[in-house]
């Protein structure tokens, strides 16, 4: 089985970037950002710490996973 991989809230909204998302607003260590796509907005919130716990991880993963599917969602957060 993939391990997950550890991430910082940095390279979160990097990958979210990466595959779309833009940068709506920073309120003080939380970055909100959204993606329109088909006639729908997605909005998601991530946390700007230096390491995110596996419990706020796999939140955001839902998030992205709802957005991308499955396969991509393995492909950017597992090793």
């Amino acid at each position: 089985m993939p391990k997950l991989k550890q991430f910082s809230g940095k390279e979160v909204v990097k990958l979210f970037e990466i595959h779309g998302f833009k940068v709506k607003r920073t309120l003080g260590s939380h970055v909100r950002l959204t993606l329109d796509k088909n006639d729908s907005s997605y909005h998601v919130t991530i946390p700007l710490h230096d390491s995110l716990k596996k419990g706020t991880l796999h939140g955001i993963m839902r998030d992205f996973e709802l957005c991308f599917g499955k396969e991509e969602t393995d492909l950017c957060f597992f090793s």
